[in-house]
């Protein structure tokens, strides 16, 4: 077989990038300067492969090549059930990228397990194909943001509908993959409790899959889920309905609403807090709606509060990217502070002691390299 496997898009030849005339060349560095619009190609190449690879999850390209052996356009066209045309365009595209190999010869197109690994729905948690689906959700807001940075303010969380479908769709594979089995027996004890049934709260809920996901696990337990989206809790409640749970109850209304007083003996919230307007008053009220000996359970993005030590973030950029164009705006369009995607351990920690935390651990798990896992204990 012809071609590339390695995963790796090519380098762009040299001649695309020619020596250019400097008028101070006392000032700039000709190698620095054209290494560095190198890299910028290559970051505009990962851009495209980004939206191809969304496309490629999104039609379901990726899951028909992965049963494949080596084929052509017209029948991987015809196993996702697409137009071939539009298919072997972005089997074009996935070729330069390095994504697919093509064998000229046979005229076929193969992806290797090594690559479907990566790439496809039954990888879980570990598709970055699920990921890709943020680029073209940037894009989408990127004139309102725009404007942002000129008037200040921020764009609506309800302005960026689609946010909610590809964060539930991520969710689910998070929560599919680990969320039974590595994130709730981080909390000593947790599960015992669980089975035994105790009142547990999820902030920030969106779709619901995770409380329905503990509700049909923990029948003795009660759950209770809220989120601004009233879209959102609609689902909740229907894949509630489907799954015939009765031990869980939703309400569409905004977290800053949240006042239980010792109601619970769990509350979670996955990836809810940052996107607050005001969460250090959400992380306040969670401590107040604890019950002695009540755990909150946080997730948030894997990273440190200090700049400096993110430089080497597998995710890094596209992470900050994210807080520009949703964490940190949908945040201040509601008056709030713009907490931000990568507010980090060190800030989450310094919060949560004020809150009235008393005891904060940090928590990593092997097959969700995206998040950190914060168990807070009121006493």
């Amino acid at each position: 077989m012809q071609g590339r496997d390695n995963g790796a898009p090519p380098s762009a030849p040299a001649s695309v990038f020619p020596m250019t005339q400097l008028s101070e060349p006392d000032r700039l560095d000709a190698d620095r300067m054209n290494a560095f619009a190198r890299r910028m190609a290559e970051s505009l190449n990962g851009a495209g492969v980004s939206l191809m690879a969304s496309l490629g999850h999104q039609t379901g390209l990726f899951d028909a090549m992965a049963a494949l052996p080596p084929s052509t356009s017209a029948r991987i066209a015809e196993a996702a059930g697409l137009h071939e045309r539009y298919v072997r365009e972005w089997l074009a595209a996935m070729t330069t990228a390095g994504v697919v190999v093509f064998d000229a010869a046979a005229d076929t197109y193969w992806l290797p397990p090594e690559h479907a690994a990566s790439l496809t729905r039954a990888s879980g948690p570990h598709n970055l194909a699920l990921l890709a689906q943020y680029v073209g959700l940037m894009a989408s807001v990127e004139e309102p943001v725009a404007a942002c940075f000129r008037r200040g303010s921020g764009v609506s969380y309800t302005a960026i509908p689609r946010f909610q479908k590809i964060q539930a769709e991520i969710s689910a594979a998070r929560v599919d993959g680990t969320l039974l089995d590595d994130v709730l027996p981080l909390v000593p004890g947790l599960v015992d409790r669980l089975s035994a049934g105790i009142s547990a709260a999820d902030v920030g809920c969106g779709r619901g899959h995770a409380l329905n996901v503990m509700a049909r696990a923990f029948p003795r337990s009660r759950f209770f889920g809220f989120d601004l989206s009233r879209d959102a809790i609609a689902a909740a409640r229907q894949e509630a309905e489907t799954m015939r749970l009765s031990n869980v109850r939703y309400d569409a209304r905004d977290a800053s609403t949240f006042n239980a007083v010792k109601e619970f003996e769990l509350v979670t919230a996955f990836d809810a807090v940052h996107v607050q307007p005001q969460p250090a008053r959400l992380l306040r009220a969670i401590a107040a709606a604890l019950r002695p000996g009540g755990v909150f359970l946080m997730a948030e993005p894997a990273a440190s509060t200090r700049l400096e030590e993110n430089l080497d973030h597998p995710l890094g950029s596209l992470l900050y990217a994210l807080s520009v164009m949703h964490g940190m705006t949908v945040s201040l369009a509601a008056g709030g502070e713009g907490l931000g995607t990568m507010w980090g351990e060190q800030k989450a920690r310094a919060m949560l002691a004020q809150a009235g935390f008393k005891n904060v651990v940090v928590e990593r798990i092997d097959r969700d390299a995206t998040n950190q896992y914060f168990i807070a204990t009121s006493c």
